[in-house]
């Protein structure tokens, strides 16, 4: 059945008059008549007693009436559920991230703005590793990875990766640490024989391994007195005096009790990378958009 002809036959009991539906349809009453006869011809009953004078609704017509609305109501919801699921704005978005990631400006503001302007998209947020990330993308369980690391991940195939934040990075230390009162700003040949404080390995998205390199170059073994499983674990053994940790520069931003930044003199970067699919679902390139929207914009946080 056309919803056309559904549409056609609401417009004639409507006005109850085929010269009037034919002018508010747009079209001549010959072809109007013609459809009307078609969609009776196919439900095998008569819909209007038709005379000279007058047009009226059989008691079959009556009875389809509700049913002819309530179907053109469901396929037009149908319709522009389709058309809010092409845009990105209904549906579902999976994104993944490392435990520090939601206290990153940049990426704070974009899960701020997408759930503002895309109400109607289911948001799921995971925290993991990059590996887990990684291998959670491979295999369809994420749209989005957020992930830090001072290199690209390892290419894989579609699969796309984009660094959208690059930034230095600083020294977070108990106030009344060795460094914290020093005229220079730390460089990496000043952590010979002080504690540090870092992530496991695993969490470390590659800065443990190219870290332990420059502190290698600069002629010591660097000392590792904790690692910590969570970003709120690393600062809290920080403010607790157990050693140093190094941070990208916009995690500075978090103000603790007793915990002083400095500038880390060192030529490395933080970087955070944007991963996904390269064929991207519909609720991931909103998101994406909205990252480069806010990246774009001089006044947004980065």
């Amino acid at each position: 059945m056309d919803l056309r002809h559904l549409r056609y036959f609401l417009c004639v009991a409507e006005e109850m008059h085929f010269g009037r539906a034919a002018q508010r349809l747009g079209i001549s009453q010959p072809p109007l008549s013609q459809q009307i006869r078609s969609l009776e011809d196919e439900l095998g009953v008569r819909l209007f007693d038709r005379t000279s004078r007058r047009v009226r609704l059989t008691e079959a017509g009556e009875l389809f009436v509700p049913e002819a609305r309530q179907t053109l109501t469901q396929a037009e919801h149908a319709i522009e559920t389709a058309r809010l699921a092409r845009r990105g704005e209904l549906g579902r978005l999976r994104v993944g991230f490392t435990s520090s990631g939601p206290f990153v400006p940049l990426i704070a503001s974009a899960l701020y703005r997408f759930r503002e302007t895309h109400p109607e998209v289911a948001l799921t947020l995971r925290e993991l590793g990059r590996d887990e990330q990684i291998e959670e993308l491979r295999r369809g369980g994420l749209d989005i990875a957020l992930v830090r690391g001072v290199a690209p991940p390892a290419p894989l195939p579609d699969v796309h990766a984009r660094c959208i934040i690059e930034e230095d990075m600083v020294v977070a230390m108990r106030a009344g640490h060795a460094l914290a009162d020093r005229a220079a700003d730390p460089a990496i040949a000043d952590f010979a024989g002080v504690p540090m404080v870092l992530y496991a390995a695993p969490l470390g998205a590659g800065f443990n391994e190219h870290f332990f390199a420059m502190c290698r170059e600069a002629g010591f073994e660097p000392d590792v007195a904790h690692e910590a499983g969570s970003f709120a674990t690393l600062l809290g053994l920080v403010a607790a005096g157990f050693g140093a940790t190094v941070l990208a520069r916009s995690l500075e931003r978090l103000h603790l009790e007793n915990v002083i930044y400095r500038r880390l003199d060192a030529p490395i970067a933080s970087r955070l990378w944007l991963i996904h699919a390269t064929a991207l679902s519909p609720t991931g390139r909103a998101f994406r958009d909205v990252i480069d929207e806010l990246r774009l914009d001089d006044t947004a946080p980065t």
